[in-house]
């Protein structure tokens, strides 16, 4: 039935939105059900055809750091990661660059970061207030309750801007950078056309979040909307997950057990012929093992692997800059296809919890009016003051006794004594934090535990999560858990990680951690078909009338219409929250269109955490988008027109498609997440 390749790429549009409102009062509701029904797909229509590319360029657009890596479809494995960037921070070395991004005061793009966070730095404070500074603006996706095309960030200087502009600048940058650089590497003007891009997002991003991604690359000239699978959005943990499967065994670090008291393990071999090592020797280790730019995936499957047996089960745990992401795998050999055993979990427990803290606890010392008014007055310097505790804060270690100490930027001295009146070391003296101290270099000198205190609630939250996760019955027999992202080099959160596992599971860190992600985004990007069978974060469905049973259905729901008695409300489950989904199976339905001079309809699609709902009235039922299915130009004689959808659930990205049965007609359907 699916002949026509095209309907299986129609992509999302975004139409306005009726208001939400529950089906009574939808006049006309239109919608009775006919044939309800899941279909399997065969192997061979799962992936549209579309045109071959000739790269694959993968971006990870990080809450902290961002960055690009590439591989040509010819020599999939060999996976290049971007150029060097300019500019790098002391003590911090790695080949992401820093998500910030800077507007000219006319609101133009001007840079992006290394080189936005230094030119912002050199302005002079005068200046420096009109010009637009973002960092960290990705969480916003996140945290946005109704997130819509209009969303805002707030900039540096408390300045207002489009959250999608923002985005579309950060990518376009993206693009120039990775078209200019396979342009040298081809020595010809690159072709964007020959391009696959693949974005990553966290697991538990919810659809609106991905469609503004989606849109956002649209805005940018990544692709545009007439090729929508040019773009594929890609799953962080997923993508370690495809990457993590390639290690051989000199590429990661296992983490040992038996750590001595003085912070060594006696580094004797386990079976798996692996080192085991405490997280502080990981740590050297992974220092000296920066390799080069290239990275070669054996096309065969890693040694690690080989210790996998069909249905061997792990968990990936994505510990990024903004989000913690928990993913569960089942490997299904002999292709090393991989099936999702429970759905993506995990919140907002990254590393800028650890700023969040210290920034409170700069607040207990020096007042918080002081700490916002610097923050606005004197934005370059308080990036600065940020940048030298980033390096400090990666110095923090479980063993570590000797104290830490934070550059404070002469601007803050200087601005808090015309503030207050009184010195820096004096608030320090009188404030009741008595682990932290002034030098007389003119420092903050923080105690171990003063720092690690910074750390705790952050972690906290990791590990009530993990143990919450290994608690469900999907979840046992775990044989490896890959800690994976920038934060998963921190040695506090990895001995908090040991301790919570109690050697349950061999916990497993690849080098080069940061870009592991990035690596296997690009993996993904050069086979999408590889994860086979994924679950549902959420219940999803729609409204409907059915006939109203006596006793079945609540009184306050009946509807009669033309004499005939109907149920209003009534929940139709596409799919349930945690439900196993293989990639193109379809959930089928057909609708009706209410009157025959319809030209197009409009069904609302309501979703929830709970896994069994009646009527979409319920609490914890919320309207979540819209499927528009557009009939006009389908007109037929035939009395009464089916319209049959087909909507795909085991992807990254909810599609929909459909096709009229009386004339096998496609029929433009799209469905919209994001709120008008």
């Amino acid at each position: 039935m699916m002949t026509e390749k095209e309907t299986a790429t129609e992509k999302i549009i975004t139409d306005a939105m009726a208001n939400p409102s529950p089906a009574k009062s939808m006049g006309d509701p239109g919608i009775t059900p006919l044939s309800p029904s899941h279909t399997q797909q065969n192997d061979t229509d799962q992936v549209p055809s579309g045109p071959s590319f000739v790269v694959v360029v993968a971006i990870d657009f990080g809450t902290t750091s961002s960055g690009y890596a590439y591989a040509f479809t010819k020599e999939p494995e060999c996976i290049h990661t971007m150029r060097r960037w300019e500019g790098g921070d002391p003590g911090v070395s790695n080949q992401k660059t820093p998500t910030t991004i800077l507007l000219t005061p006319d609101r133009k793009f001007h840079s992006f970061g290394y080189a936005a966070r230094d030119f912002y730095h050199d302005l002079d404070p005068s200046e420096s207030k009109h010009w637009l500074y973002l960092e960290k603006f990705k969480m916003k996706l996140h945290t946005t309750a109704n997130l819509s095309i209009d969303t805002d960030l707030q900039a540096a200087n408390g300045k207002r801007v489009k959250a999608l502009d923002i985005f579309a600048y950060a990518l376009a940058f993206f693009k120039e950078q990775a078209l200019k650089e396979l342009s040298d590497q081809t020595g010809g003007e690159f072709d964007n056309n020959d391009v696959r891009w693949v974005i990553t997002v966290p697991a538990i991003w919810k659809m609106p979040a991905k469609q503004f991604m989606r849109e956002a690359a649209y805005k940018s000239g990544l692709v545009s909307r007439e090729n929508p699978e040019q773009l594929i959005i890609s799953l962080e943990p997923e993508a370690a997950s495809i990457y993590c499967r390639k290690l051989r065994l000199h590429q990661m670090v296992d983490l040992g057990t038996q750590t001595t008291q003085n912070g060594f393990s006696p580094t004797d071999n386990t079976g798996g012929g692996m080192t085991q090592v405490s997280p502080g020797q990981a740590k050297e280790h992974v220092r000296r093992n920066r390799q080069s730019r290239t990275f070669l995936v054996e096309n065969v499957i890693g040694e690690l692997w080989s210790e996998l047996e069909e249905g061997d089960r792990y968990v990936v745990v994505d510990c990024g800059g903004g989000t913690v992401d928990l993913t569960v795998h089942q490997i299904r050999l002999p292709e090393g296809h991989l099936k999702e055993l429970y759905k993506a979990s995990g919140g907002p427990y990254g590393s800028i919890g650890i700023d969040y803290e210290f920034e409170k606890l700069l607040c207990r010392i020096f007042g918080q009016d002081f700490i916002d008014q610097f923050k606005v007055k004197r934005p370059a310097a308080w990036v600065d003051l940020m940048i030298a505790f980033e390096s400090r804060k990666r110095a923090a270690a479980p063993d570590r006794t000797n104290p830490l100490n934070i550059n404070l930027p002469f601007s803050f001295i200087d601005y808090y004594k015309k503030f207050r009146g009184h010195s820096v070391e004096h608030a320090l003296r009188k404030s009741n934090v008595d682990f932290v101290k002034w030098s007389s270099q003119g420092m903050l000198r923080m105690s171990p535990d003063a720092m690690n205190s910074l750390f705790k609630p952050t972690i906290d939250h990791i590990i009530q999560h993990l143990t919450e996760l290994f608690e469900k019955p999907e979840v046992s027999d775990i044989k490896f858990l890959f800690l994976v992202g920038g934060f998963a080099e921190s040695p506090l959160l990895q001995q908090a990680v040991q301790n919570m596992l109690q050697g349950r599971s061999r916990i497993i860190i690849p080098h080069d951690v940061g870009l592991t992600i990035l690596k296997g985004a690009v993996l993904f990007g050069l086979d999408p078909s590889i994860i086979k069978v994924r679950r549902s974060p959420l219940t999803y469905g729609v409204g409907v009338l059915n006939r109203f049973v006596e006793g079945k259905h609540p009184l306050e729901k009946l509807l009669v219409k033309d004499g005939t008695r109907w149920c209003t409300d009534v929940f139709d489950t596409f799919i349930t929250a945690d439900q196993s989904v293989a990639l193109g199976e379809m959930v089928k339905r057909s609708y009706t269109p209410a009157k025959p001079s319809q030209q197009v309809i409009v069904i609302h699609v309501y979703c929830s955490e709970k896994e069994s709902i009646g009527f979409i009235s319920e609490p914890g039922v919320r309207k979540c988008g819209t499927l528009r299915l557009d009939v006009s130009g389908t007109e037929s004689t035939a009395p009464r027109r089916e319209i049959q959808t087909l909507m795909q659930f085991g992807d990254t990205e909810i599609r929909a498609m459909a096709v009229d049965v009386s004339t096998g007609r496609t029929v433009k359907a799209s469905i919209d997440f994001l709120s008008h």
